[in-house]
């Protein structure tokens, strides 16, 4: 039975109203809850694109690390790699698609806090290129608060000039050409044409220094993204300052990056050697060349056109089964210099990646949307999109794990198998698809103004229906419907729905548009967890277990602020407990002072075939008064719910440490995934 809450959203919606609980139940299992008021709902008939869309959410769960006091950041990895910065797990260079599918997410806490500890002293900028102010303008978009963006302002324009130096290692700019130079490495695409290329192709991790379409296209979007925080806060002279900057590097990427010959944005080399020479083109197309479009930088023409033709032909970048990052006709194509061992590593010369699969498809929305004489030229359509989105949705089905959802790092084009599929692969965040769906595929086209735009990109020939509802914009619950024939809700064609009451109609896939002032957007809830400790060595909080030699990492996993319940095992994450043969275990947080303490929040992980199970009974303990352990004052435990969250609730008490103390099912472990801890 639906709940009374469901009912009465269901009355607000309209009657088209998807049924929350079932299809959150079904997605997310006992997980639900934490669903259930964050996600925009979504149907279609096509079904491939429709799980995934609901997995991509499950992806976006399970990477929002909580720092405790620092707020949420988001992961690359779900695990730790060695490369990231420390004791946070920060990756920036997914940064831009970690913001845009987050700006759809209903509780802005998650992109807010990431935002403000990207842009604060515990970031690191510079890790990789980035386009960060681009991704926090991004989110503005679809929330309309300024405040989430306008604190960041002068760090904002503190990254983008430190961009200018022609020393910072990692790339620079070269006053003589204006335009930005990355290495690929730290463009986070090693083992591109040019790097294989300035190694004489003996290798190309490091190396092969490039004016590259995507560092100067984000920093075109990043100085975009000034301005208009700035025109937010009536600061004309900086709006006036980074509009400039952006023009100019517009038009150099477009004088410079443009090669007449390919029909593409390609890099040109800033390394000079005995194998390559500065300012010459390198010898390919890669699919870095869409980027500009991701971020609107390219002039509407006939000319910049006819480079969406190769991502349609099988010879240049159209692989059966993704988007090839370079074309066949390269020498190095797909030679694998790097491994881990016997198993292939990451590389850039030809798998098929998601990453910049996102950034073609973001960009071809644009171009289908806003680019009237690029697509009046019908060299790529609507139809390809849905086709190359379908293609996308598809990467998604594992084929090396019996074809489970699991996305990964990069792909065999040719057979949709992933490359490296190390342990640290499953499940990876370096991509978007959420955004993909509702400002593509279903149409929501973010704006600065009190307008609603609605424009889908789904195929009319191909979709018979969709729904996406729940959609908080600019404070108002949108809600936009697609029904070829009236069977699916009732009413023949597109309808547009605010706050409930319909406000456009089409009887086919078009644009609408309707005036929608902003209304003021829900408070931001920011409970701070007291146990969560930062990495293994840390000092306080700490872990410890009533078990003997236990893994001092697994015990960290259970208090790291990360949460999620994908059963990989290469993925695990928490503390097993023994085998269950009646006897009590505990978990302890120690806190460095006396800290106060009220409730908890318990992630227990089960599978019946791992042999895992949630405990057969389980309390909270801290020390008393006199130094003992005693169970806190009126307990209010929840039945421990499995893959899901458990909640418990006490009288307030101040302590330096805290149990819990639970007793596996005979047979059975139980795996603590995470136990916070709230004042």
């Amino acid at each position: 039975m639906r709940s009374l809450q469901v009912l009465a959203l269901a009355g607000v919606l309209g009657a088209s109203a998807l049924d929350a609980d079932s299809i959150l139940s079904n997605y997310f299992g006992n997980d639900a809850p934490w669903y259930s008021d964050r996600i925009p709902l979504f149907e279609t008939d096509l079904s491939d694109i429709q799980d995934v869309y609901y997995y991509r959410w499950s992806i976006f769960r399970a990477h929002q690390r909580d720092l405790g006091s620092y707020g949420y950041i988001t992961t690359e990895f779900l695990n730790d790699v060695s490369w990231q910065e420390e004791p946070y797990a920060l990756l920036i260079d997914a940064s831009n698609f970690h913001l845009r599918e987050g700006r759809w997410c209903r509780d802005r806490r998650f992109t807010s806090d990431y935002s403000s500890f990207l842009f604060g002293p515990n970031g690191d900028p510079y890790q990789f290129s980035e386009c960060m102010a681009d991704g926090v303008w991004q989110a503005y978009l679809v929330n309309g608060v300024a405040d989430d963006a306008t604190p960041l302002l002068s760090s904002m324009q503190t990254v983008y000039t430190g961009w200018n130096s022609t020393t910072l290692g990692v790339g620079g700019y070269d006053t003589s050409k204006d335009l930005y130079w990355i290495q690929p490495l730290t463009d986070a695409t090693e083992y591109t044409i040019a790097s294989i290329d300035a190694s004489g192709g003996e290798d190309g991790f490091t190396g092969g220094y490039a004016f590259r379409p995507s560092i100067n296209s984000y920093q075109y979007a990043n100085a975009l993204a000034i301005a208009h925080i700035a025109n937010l806060t009536g600061d004309t002279a900086v709006r006036e300052q980074y509009t400039q900057l952006a023009s100019a590097l517009k038009t150099r990427l477009q004088d410079d990056l443009w090669n007449s010959t390919f029909e593409h944005f390609i890099d040109r080399y800033e390394e000079d050697n005995e194998y390559v020479t500065y300012w010459d083109f390198i010898r390919g197309r890669e699919l870095v060349g869409y980027v500009p479009w991701t971020h609107d930088l390219p002039d509407d023409n006939t000319t910049y056109a006819n480079a969406w033709t190769h991502i349609l032909n099988s010879s240049q970048l159209a692989g059966e089964h993704g988007l090839r990052t370079n074309e066949p006709s390269y020498q190095y194509y797909m030679v694998q210099y790097r491994y881990d061992g016997s198993n292939p590593e990451c590389q850039w010369n030809g798998p098929a990646w998601p990453y910049q699969t996102t950034q073609v498809l973001t960009g071809l929305a644009n171009l289908l949307d806003h680019y009237p004489k690029t697509a009046a030229t019908g060299v790529i359509t609507t139809a390809d999109y849905t086709n190359i989105l379908r293609q996308y949705a598809q990467l998604h089905y594992n084929p090396a794990r019996g074809g489970v959802l699991d996305i990964e790092e990069d792909y065999y084009s040719d057979t949709g198998s992933p490359i490296v599929g190390l342990p640290r692969s499953p499940h990876y965040f370096h991509s978007g698809f959420v955004d993909l769906i509702l400002s593509g595929y279903v149409g929501i086209r973010p704006r600065a103004d009190d307008v609603l735009e609605v424009n889908p990109q789904a195929d009319a020939s191909a979709v018979s229906y969709f729904r996406a509802e729940r959609i908080l914009y600019h404070g108002h619950d949108v809600a936009v419907q697609w029904d070829s024939t009236g069977s699916q809700y009732g009413t023949v064609g597109l309808v547009v729905e605010v706050d409930g009451e319909t406000v456009a109609t089409s009887k086919t896939l078009t644009r609408l548009t309707v005036e929608l002032s902003s209304a003021s957007a829900p408070e931001v809830s920011r409970p701070i967890a007291v146990s969560v400790q930062l990495a293994a060595d840390s000092e306080y909080p700490r872990g410890s277990v009533s078990v003997a030699d236990a893994d001092a990492d697994d015990v960290h996993a259970a208090i790291d602020g990360r949460v999620w319940f994908y059963w990989i095992e290469d993925v695990a994450n928490g503390w097993d407990s023994p085998v269950g043969n009646g006897t009590e275990v505990w978990y302890q947080v120690e806190f460095e002072n006396a800290t106060s303490t009220a409730s908890a929040e318990i992630a227990f992980f089960a599978n019946s075939t791992q042999g895992y199970d949630v405990p057969e009974s389980y309390r909270v303990e801290s020390t008393g008064s006199t130094g003992e352990w005693e169970e806190v004052g009126n307990g209010n435990y929840s039945s421990a719910v499995a893959n899901g969250i458990t909640t418990v609730s006490w009288d307030e008490v101040k302590t330096e440490a805290l149990r819990l103390v639970f007793t596996p099912k005979t047979g059975e472990m139980v795996r603590l995934v995470e136990w916070k801890v709230f004042g």
